[in-house]
């Protein structure tokens, strides 16, 4: 392959070197068409000379071309090393970006979480207060319900004490001394203040 294109860039430059004398001697483009008189207008020139020519030409430039080729096919890889670097720097801002939204987003779920765990405190705190007032209220009740249990057998007992009082038949004051005679007073005193009070 390396041969063929040689061949192909001698063949060149021996068509270029051709055209160059031509137009050295002064055999230039007429007016006529280009193939007109081709044959006729060319000098005589020596196959070995234009040879030798050929090659001195290819070996003066080639290994300049051969080098400059060289330094294109390196100046490419590094072209697709750089593209491939830049690359990988995009997809890593990416990610930094997509960091920067999971972030955001761990920072936004402590926020509700936080305010999750502060209504939590608030509903426990509501419940012990209630189950606080719950058996406040409960105490309350039994001591009310205590103390109407308590007024109504103090009631039964009065009631009780009232009617033994008035079923015993009254003796007369007169067959009774003084002694006895004050106590019947004051009893009957007492019976009409309770009776007052109890109206």
């Amino acid at each position: 392959m390396q041969k063929t294109k040689e061949k192909q860039v001698k063949l060149e430059v021996r068509a270029d070197l051709s055209r160059s004398t031509l137009l050295f001697f002064g055999a230039g483009p007429s007016d006529a068409s280009p193939d007109e008189g081709v044959v006729e207008d060319l000098p005589l020139i020596d196959e070995k000379a234009v040879d030798q020519l050929t090659e001195g030409l290819i070996s003066y430039y080639l290994p300049d071309l051969q080098q400059s080729k060289s330094a294109l096919q390196e100046l490419t890889q590094n072209q697709v090393v750089l593209l491939e670097t830049l690359e990988q720097e995009i997809s890593k801002f990416k990610e930094c970006n997509w960091i920067l939204d999971i972030n955001a987003l761990f920072s936004e779920a402590k926020h509700y979480h936080n305010k999750l765990v502060n209504i939590r405190n608030e509903i426990m705190m509501l419940h012990e207060k209630t189950s606080k007032l719950k058996k406040r209220a409960l105490k309350l009740q039994q001591k009310r319900q205590k103390e109407e249990l308590e007024r109504e057998q103090q009631r039964e007992k009065e009631l009780e004490r009232e009617k033994q009082l008035t079923a015993k038949p009254a003796r007369r004051i007169s067959s009774l001394s003084d002694s006895e005679k004050a106590g019947h007073v004051s009893i009957s005193f007492q019976l009409t203040e309770r009776c007052q009070q109890l109206e």
